[in-house]
């Protein structure tokens, strides 16, 4: 059987887009007026200039140090390309003039506290997750939540998933509030990474199985979900959730499967339930930058706006790439993949509908499902005219999905398409 790594791929150069020089000269800006660094802010250059003449625009720029809290709890974790990758991607197109220092582990600022961090400079660069605090964050918390109406599968539909979120969160001025509020800059106003599987002892696949059953939930949204369906939702932090399973204490947990791979989950939990036609809602990310950023001349502010084309590509490589990963330690623990029956997708959709209209609703932002959904339709076709399409169903994952799988291009086309409207200018 195929083993799955998750070595770091080199972040590659984003490739040039004609189009996008005049894109740039009439973007709006995300950043500040860069005056704060004590260089002049210089003019800053075109997204398709050659690396000479990016070298040239930062000529005379004093070297910066920026401190990068990605997602991931160490350099040799599954997650840690999420760091690594845009660390190069930073370094090299700034000529080595901004260095990243990568803080692992969320040692400077949890969750909970990362987005004071950011606003007082004690972190410059953060994964950050807005989901957590629903109530700060209405309008995310409502195109996470709609996430759950969009088709479910093992690559295509979180390729576009993932797309038409940024897209959805770029284009809701609500969401955009939200992060201004808070003098945050949104870089990536939403990143929703992989869909939620239930990881079960035994099969959970019916109706009646789902009844009375105790459920480790990580949102609100999801706990809502879950009651509908007859289960208990329980709130326990993620690692007491291996013990928790292990002594029954819960059933299953709910979740995305890339952390449970690095926890080793499937060890004790090695039934994977997995949706089709809707989801469960999804506890969204975003990436987000704060003081030092804005005050960074706006060249420099490019080059790290720049690298969220890498950013996007390599979390969808790493959450996927986990996705086979899971499914193959699953395998390995005598476990399987198993679809939901249809009267629990029959049930999961409409609850999910209901839930995202009344969240929506709630927010003040009414259009946000549709706005989700629109774009998930576009970002499907797209995904497809690009060659992500599924290649087999879950269950087979770790035997058809490729080790080296790339996407690149889908990160180069969102750029494009949604992200470089908003450049510093």
């Amino acid at each position: 059987m195929k083993r799955f790594r998750s070595a770091t791929r080199p972040a590659q150069a984003i490739a040039a887009v004609a189009s996008l020089a005049l894109l740039a000269g009439c973007a709006g800006s995300v950043g500040g007026d860069g005056s704060g660094s004590g260089d002049s802010a210089g003019e800053g250059f075109a997204y398709d200039s050659s690396q000479d003449e990016i070298d040239e625009a930062l000529a005379d720029l004093v070297p910066v140090t920026i401190k990068f809290q990605p997602s991931a709890m160490s350099e040799k974790s599954i997650l840690a390309p999420n760091g690594l990758d845009v660390k190069k991607a930073i370094e090299e197109r700034s000529g080595g003039k901004i260095t990243v220092d990568i803080v692992w582990g969320q040692a400077i600022a949890s969750y909970e506290d990362v987005d004071d961090a950011l606003a007082d400079g004690r972190v410059d660069l953060a994964f950050t997750l807005p989901s957590y605090t629903p109530a700060e964050y209405p309008a995310f918390d409502a195109i996470g939540t709609a996430m759950s109406t969009l088709p479910s599968s093992p690559v295509a539909s979180d390729l576009a998933a993932n797309a038409a979120g940024v897209q959805a969160a770029w284009e809701t001025p609500e969401v955009l509030a939200e992060f201004e509020k808070k003098n945050l800059v949104p870089l990536i106003p939403m990143l929703a990474a992989g869909g939620y599987s239930t990881m079960c002892s035994k099969p959970m696949t019916s109706l009646d199985d789902w009844k009375g059953k105790q459920i480790r939930v990580g949102s609100a949204a999801a706990g809502k979900q879950v009651t509908d369906l007859g289960a208990t939702p329980v709130s326990l932090s993620f690692p007491e959730t291996y013990e928790a399973l292990q002594r029954g204490t819960v059933d299953c947990d709910l979740g995305q499967l890339a952390p449970n791979v690095e926890a080793g989950t499937f060890e004790v939990a090695p039934i994977i339930g997995v949706a089709s036609d809707a989801g469960i809602a999804r506890s969204a990310g975003a990436i987000t930058a704060g003081k030092k950023y804005s005050e960074l001349p706006v060249a420099y502010q490019q080059v790290i706006f720049d690298s969220m084309s890498t950013t996007f590509s390599t979390m969808m490589e790493v959450v996927i790439g986990a996705k086979a990963q899971a499914v193959e330690q699953a395998k390995d623990n005598d476990g399987s993949v198993q679809p939901f029956d249809d009267d629990v997708q029959k049930q999961m959709a409409k609850y999910a509908k209901n839930l995202s209209d009344k969240t929506a609703e709630k927010a003040e932002v009414p259009d946000a499902p549709k706005r989700l959904g629109d774009a998930g339709s576009e970002w499907a076709k797209s995904v497809s005219d690009l060659g992500y399409d599924d290649k087999g169903d879950f269950a087979s994952l770790d035997e058809w999905y490729p080790e080296d799988a790339n996407y690149d291009k889908l990160g180069d086309e969102l750029f494009e398409k949604v992200m470089a409207e908003h450049r510093p200018e």
